[in-house]
């Protein structure tokens, strides 16, 4: 099977030479780490075998963007305004690998939306599509890999509007101001809305991800409810257009919990979620007891499993990999790969992993 068979597949619950084979890479950190451990080159070799994936290299942010602005820094950290707009402060040595302190954000009241943002997020202007637009379409028409469309942190609905005003603003707007957060969803909803109708009128797309992060440790950052009264409309209209285009999977990416949002997610028309972080208590057998064969899934295997090692690493792949073998679960590490992760651990990980799957 070509892996653009091998993907479809899977998700469809049919049957596959094998299963198809991903993984969420390492932080920068960790590489530095692995390299000291006897990694060779600049990328683990053994992720070089995973199935490809192709992305749509469509511009979903803001045009023109924010001009970097550097508001001060030391020999530790440094505090700039970045193309979104938003003030951060960051550490200097792998940025990647720690969360950044949001000193500010660009989106506080409605003049700032019309006079600073809202112009930037025109979904006709020409930059968005590359050059060789036409070119790329013809290309993919005899292609034999999967291709989907992401724009993190663009390409959704509540994750973009925080990003924009921090979670604290968006939560008292929700209720303080809920016909500024629907005038926002409603031009963000437009906005996703028209790209993606240019994109699958003129391209086969086997998948869309958005992005939302919409959820803490043990609960989602907003109600299954406000999700559906703000954003379920918008959400529904998108998707019904991308299954009217022969869009197969639909999937939303958050960390955290998100168990109570799977239920209005699906009403909305997506059919797949991940990466299922397991320390939210996110777990794949519970959501496949739940919705069957209705959802699709990618990632929850533990990261803390793969730091711990052997015995840790075959508990965790022997109790989820089963259902990769049923289909409809592509499993990977549940996030990017932290440096408590010794490229010893990795290298155990890939091989049981494949071994579980039946990959030689």
């Amino acid at each position: 099977m070509s892996p653009r068979e091998r993907y479809i597949a899977t998700f469809s619950y049919q049957p596959v030479d094998r299963p198809f084979l991903a993984e969420w890479g390492p932080w920068a950190a960790t590489l530095e780490r692995w390299k000291s451990e006897g990694m060779e080159g600049d990328w683990p070799p053994e992720l070089g075998e995973c199935d490809p994936i192709w992305h749509v290299p469509v511009n979903f942010g803001p045009i023109p963007p924010f001009e970097r602005e550097v508001i001060s820094e030391d020999e530790r950290t440094i505090v700039y305004v970045d193309e979104r707009g938003i003030t951060r402060r960051e550490f200097k040595d792998h940025p990647e690998t720690s969360m950044p302190s949001f000193v500010d954000f660009p989106l506080k009241s409605r003049r700032d939306w019309e006079e600073k943002l809202a112009w930037r997020y025109d979904p006709d202007t020409p930059e968005r599509f590359p050059e060789n637009w036409d070119e790329l379409v013809e290309r993919w028409k005899r292609r034999d890999v999967p291709l989907i469309v992401t724009a993190y942190p663009f390409l959704g609905m509540f994750g973009p509007l925080r990003d924009m005003m921090g979670l604290e603003r968006i939560s008292m707007l929700l209720y303080d101001d809920p016909k500024f957060i629907r005038d926002l969803a409603a031009h963000w909803g437009e906005f996703c809305y028209r790209i993606l109708e240019r994109i699958v009128s003129q391209v086969e797309v086997d998948a869309v991800y958005f992005w939302e992060d919409m959820a803490f440790h043990s609960a989602p950052l907003i109600s299954p409810r406000m999700f559906m009264e703000f954003f379920g409309e918008h959400y529904r209209r998108i998707n019904n257009m991308l299954q009217e285009a022969g869009v197969r999977f639909r999937f939303v990416d958050s960390d955290g919990n998100i168990y109570q949002l799977i239920e209005p997610f699906m009403e909305c028309g997506i059919n797949g979620v991940y990466p299922l972080e397991a320390a939210a208590g996110m777990d794949v057998r519970v959501l496949r007891k739940r919705w069957g064969r209705e959802l699709r899934m990618m990632g929850n295997i533990d990261k803390r499993a793969i730091a711990a090692g052997p015995p840790a690493i075959d508990e965790e792949l022997e109790a989820k990999i089963p259902l990769a073998l049923e289909g409809g679960f592509i499993p990977h590490c549940d996030h990017s790969m932290p440096p408590d992760i010794s490229y010893q651990n990795f290298r155990y990980y890939w091989r049981r992993k494949k071994e579980l799957l039946g990959i030689s």
